[in-house]
């Protein structure tokens, strides 16, 4: 890892920050390219304003560290948020509420649990077998729940409100002042007529509407990446282009 002088300036970030470049790797999305991370860390004064700014200007948060994609030879990753506050449900949108009514979301301090953690493995193995995270144990996903310098909910989805009732998914969320920045998410993969993971999007959007928060952050949108495309889903979607935000529309 080094210093790259060319991160030194974001639009919109305070100054003084150190950034750093971490070396080029196999693409995990976009097959024949390579991809480089640029990152600072938040563990500094404020981290919650600093997290703010850099949100806006497209970095996600791990653990302790902002990074946003840094790539030599390709541009594809765009940082992409829901305009809660324009949001208009699509028809098959409310068919997926109903047909979710009985789920109740709960937030809970961002602190690991090993119920969390079984759903996890169960979501890894049916989704994600054999990739970057299917060897992570239970003190790795502590870390990624509890080493976080900002604002960061969990937030639990049961079916039913009684005691015991079942965990079937699970949203690490930070909290920004202009919305929710949705971090990593995983639900029960058996659950194929839910389609969970869309419905804790939806209730991400709906539940920034109702705190009269504009956003919802949804990570990268990756122009040929068929995993990415389901970002589209969510109108109307906004694209970070250069440093301005701006509609995503059907020619990009």
């Amino acid at each position: 890892m080094k210093l790259d002088e060319s991160l030194f300036q974001v639009p919109g970030v305070r100054r003084g920050l150190r950034f750093y470049v971490t070396g080029a790797s196999p693409c995990p999305y976009l097959p024949g390219q390579l991809e480089r991370k640029g990152f600072t860390h938040l563990t500094q004064d404020n981290p919650d304003a600093l997290h703010d700014q850099l949100s806006r200007a497209g970095f996600r948060r791990s653990q302790s560290v902002a990074y946003r994609p840094a790539c030599p030879t390709c541009n594809a990753c765009r940082s992409v948020r829901v305009n809660a506050s324009a949001f208009k449900l699509s028809r098959n949108q409310r068919r997926l509420l109903r047909a979710n009514e009985d789920i109740v979301r709960r937030p809970v301090e961002a602190n690991g649990t090993r119920e969390q953690f079984r759903l996890l493995k169960s979501y890894l193995k049916y989704r994600h077998d054999g990739g970057g995270m299917s060897d992570m144990g239970y003190r790795e996903y502590t870390a990624m729940v509890n080493d976080s310098p900002v604002q960061t909910l969990l937030f639990e989805y049961r079916i039913g409100k009684r005691p015991g009732a079942p965990l079937v998914g699970v949203s690490l969320t930070d909290i920004l002042r202009d919305g929710f920045s949705m971090v990593y998410t995983f639900f029960d993969p058996t659950l194929k007529k839910r389609s969970l993971g869309t419905y804790m999007i939806l209730d991400h959007v709906l539940h920034a509407v109702e705190l009269g928060l504009p956003h919802t952050y949804l990570g990268y949108w990756i122009k040929g990446s068929q995993k990415m495309d389901y970002k589209r889903r969510f109108e109307p979607l906004e694209m970070l282009d250069g440093g301005e935000w701006r509609r995503l529309t059907a020619n990009d």
